[in-house]
């Protein structure tokens, strides 16, 4: 097939405000290395990684929650990316591409042309792949897929069997494989009971759907407005977002008034609340702060209650297969929200970051 030389894209030029992104009508469509495939994209999922780096809020000098405006406080451009480096604009973000491989270089697997596949958002040095210092994500590193075409390594790819539209199986990769990599880092199983915070969002849903899926018992949390959604993802329990009484709360509805389990990707001020929820011995795992990133906590709870916490942020490369596995085997349902056309971008990012949907946000070339 003869494919075009430009295409329709959305290029991120500096960091700051939704200015930053800029709509493109000729971008360079991108020529595939030797262990890469060029993907025409058919979907591709928002995500707050995208939000924090046009922003620039993992900067070490952004002490505020995550608002998707600019922040005059930036220190310089060292730190500004999920793995504390600088980013090169150019860039295409987006991680979470549902596409069709259209070609392949001379080393990559071409029997991969031709199929729908879903991309896994960790880059790695595929001769030392679970070294950590040698990751980059999708987006920030390398081009992503808000674009027509996109290109990864083929070792980054799957090809996905499923009845799902493009735009469902755009809401699995980022939200999804950052889940299954909190809970297995916890060590969730079904003898938990997990709390998650921010249920209404994509790595909230997630959470819920992939730790039922492991057996445990979950109670979420969720602003009410967003309840009878968040209940389509079959939590035990779902609780306003920041109950003022939490453990008296917990005990009406479950029996107890402790959870062995906190995911959380909130944080902010009610971080001690959460804490202070857990079980003796419980695990407080987290992957996001967008109520804000300082938090206070008493150091005493933490080493007399025996608690574990964990960050977590790359995944191994099993996490993105066993996902997969788990779409074919229909044992997750997607929460697609809303889709917005590429020149609509500005309007999706900022429905994205007001809030008021349930579930995740996908661009449609």
């Amino acid at each position: 097939m003869t494919l075009p030389t430009t295409m329709r894209a959305v290029v991120l030029k500096r960091h700051g405000g939704l200015d930053g992104l800029e709509f493109e009508a000729e971008w360079p469509v991108p020529t595939p290395g030797p262990d890469q495939v060029l993907i025409k994209v058919l979907a591709c999922g928002m995500n707050n990684t995208d939000v924090n780096t046009r922003a620039g809020w993992y900067s070490k000098s952004v002490t505020e929650a995550t608002t998707g405006g600019a922040y005059e406080s930036l220190d310089g451009e060292a730190d500004n990316t999920w793995g504390g480096a600088g980013i090169q604009f150019p860039r295409i973000q987006g991680a979470d591409v549902c596409g069709l491989v259209v070609a392949a270089g001379a080393n990559a697997d071409q029997s991969l042309i031709g199929k729908r596949v879903i991309t896994d958002n960790w880059l790695r040095d595929w001769n030392d792949p679970l070294n950590m210092h040698k990751t980059g994500y999708y987006g920030s590193e390398a081009d992503g897929g808000y674009a027509e075409y996109t290109v990864t390594d083929h070792r980054n790819v799957a090809a996905v069997d499923s009845p799902l539209s493009d735009a469902e199986l755009a809401t699995f990769s980022c939200s999804y494989n950052t889940a299954e990599g909190m809970l297995e880092k916890a060590g969730v199983g079904a003898s938990d009971v997990v709390l998650v915070t921010g249920a209404s969002g994509g790595v909230g849903g997630a959470l819920i759907q992939l730790a039922k899926r492991r057996g445990a018992t979950v109670v979420a949390l969720a602003s009410p407005a967003k309840h009878a959604d968040v209940a389509k993802c079959g939590p035990d329990a779902i609780l306003p977002r920041a109950p003022e009484n939490l453990k008296a709360t917990l005990k009406e509805v479950i029996g107890r008034d402790s959870v062995t389990v906190v995911a959380d990707i909130v944080a902010g001020d009610y971080f001690p609340t959460l804490i202070d929820a857990l079980d003796r011995g419980g695990r407080y795992v987290t992957s996001g702060a967008i109520a804000g990133p300082i938090v206070s906590l008493d150091v005493r709870t933490l080493y007399l209650m025996d608690l574990s916490f964990f960050g977590s942020t790359v995944n191994p490369p099993q996490t993105f297969k066993n996902l997969v596995r788990y779409i074919e085997a229909g044992d997750l349902t997607p929460m697609l929200a809303a889709t917005y056309p590429l020149e609509d971008f500005h309007a999706g990012q900022q429905a994205f970051i007001d809030k008021v949907h349930t579930g995740n946000i996908v661009v449609v070339p």
